[in-house]
């Protein structure tokens, strides 16, 4: 097998291999180069020693020189160089005491994760595959390499890069592998919630989200996401419902694009549900105001998962309002209204997020719910399209309007233009400065 490796790449292999010493690129730049997709970044494996590596170059940094790695720039760019180590006993469930350089380049490969990350390649020796990771990609398995338990115990984290990469790739996990993540799950308790934040999204951000239930089934989410195992437990007995609230949520994962705050929205729109559940005489349940309590509790859960405000504040609303107009006719003053209070930058992905929800029910009145998001989308659309005033900044009189009018800045003066908000969300004509003037302080 033939690897394209990028020009700067086989510079710094050459430069290493000429001055006597073996250089391979490693990981998972070679697993993504073997699948046909374009690497993000390319790690370098050495036999050579950190120093000896800096003698070679003009410009590196030690950017992990007590682990034997030096980062190689050229032209602005990095490259991660690391000498062929072992490591020694791990701590915390995450990070080696110490290591141990060697000369033996499948040394260094045994101590990786995964076989499909295991897999090293030069231009003089091809492909070095003694893990078979080259056979587990064609089977389309993920399998640690060596003792899976071994694995785990050592990184913890692994056992989450092992669901992550199963629902990026599709592939399913091996036995052993999947047995000793069972085993192995509390000890996620060791790790970082950045760290834990970070493998989620990932796998949220798949090609398949809902491997999160594999997460669920091997008893990850009990230790790093456990209102999603009471939302698995809790049942839905409802004409419009089809699947308990976990599954629910799982399946209508894959209804909307693959961008983190989507996916985040959706994880999280019913998990509020548990905590509303209520069942009538005729045993069905209902969730009321399950909206509101479901965005606090995404906000809770993205905070204890360290995630940045941003992404919080934009979930915390499409979470919020996903059932936004479900008794509201849409016309083009509840359309203004809407852009007014849900905001204009993520309307368009509440559309989207609710129709992944709909999908995800029962097909009890499917076609008619999705009309209706149709017929929101549209309206929402028009007002844009339009240019009609849908915020304070688009309306035609500012505060300095007013104060320069004889107003005093104070509560009252923004009471006014609250007011006149108020009135040209219903009759968009009157956003002039004239006739809000007219209108409101008798002014002409």
């Amino acid at each position: 097998m033939v690897i394209n490796l990028p020009e700067k790449v086989k510079y710094i292999i050459d430069r290493i291999t000429q001055a006597g010493y073996e250089a391979y690129a490693v990981g998972g730049c070679i697993r993504d180069s073997v699948l046909g997709r374009e690497p993000d970044d390319w790690d370098i494996t050495t036999s050579a020693r950190p120093q000896q590596v800096k003698e070679l170059f003009r410009r590196t940094v030690d950017t992990g020189i007590a682990h034997g790695t030096v980062t190689v720039m050229l032209d602005k760019e990095g490259f991660e160089v690391t000498t062929y180590r072992i490591d020694g006993e791990y701590e915390d469930h995450r990070h080696p005491r110490e290591v141990q350089f060697t000369s033996r380049l499948v040394e260094d490969l045994q101590r990786r994760d995964f076989t499909i990350n295991a897999m090293a390649y030069n231009d003089i020796s091809g492909l070095v595959d003694a893990f078979d990771g080259l056979g587990d990609i064609r089977r389309g398995v993920i399998r640690c390499v060596g003792c899976a338990e071994e694995r785990f115990e050592e990184d913890a984290l692994r056992i989450l890069r092992a669901l992550r990469f199963s629902a990026q790739l599709g592939y399913s996990i091996e036995e052993e592998t999947e047995q000793a993540i069972r085993g192995l799950a509390p000890s996620l308790r060791a790790i970082s919630a950045e760290r834990i934040q970070t493998e989620l999204v990932k796998l949220l951000t798949s090609p398949h989200p809902d491997y999160l239930r594999q997460a669920y089934d091997m008893g990850v989410t009990a230790v790093i996401l456990p209102e999603l195992d009471r939302c698995m437990e809790t049942p839905q007995n409802h004409p419009h419902h089809c699947y308990t609230v976990g599954e629910h949520i799982l399946h209508s994962l894959n209804g909307v694009p693959g961008v983190k705050d989507m996916r985040l929205a959706m994880l999280f729109h019913d998990i509020g549900k548990p905590q509303t559940i209520q069942t009538d005489r005729k045993g069905i349940t209902h969730f009321h105001g399950h909206p509101a309590v479901s965005a606090h509790m995404a906000v809770e859960i993205l905070q204890r998962l360290r995630c940045d405000r941003d992404t919080i504040a934009t979930v915390r609303r499409l979470v919020e309002y996903h059932d936004y107009g479900n008794d509201v006719d849409p016309t083009p003053v509840s359309a203004r209204r809407a852009i007014n209070r849900i905001g204009e930058d993520i309307i368009f992905k509440l559309f989207i997020i609710k129709k992944a929800d709909i999908w995800a029910q029962s097909q009890y009145l499917r076609e008619e719910k999705l009309e209706r998001v149709d017929a929101w989308d549209r309206e929402c659309r028009g007002v844009i399209a339009r240019r009609q005033c849908v915020s304070l900044k688009d309306l035609a009189v500012s505060g300095r309007d007013l104060i320069a009018a004889g107003m005093r800045p104070g509560p009252e003066l923004g009471a006014v233009l609250e007011r006149m908000l108020d009135h040209v969300l219903e009759t968009p004509e009157d956003n002039t400065r004239e006739k809000l003037f007219e209108i409101f302080l008798n002014l002409t």
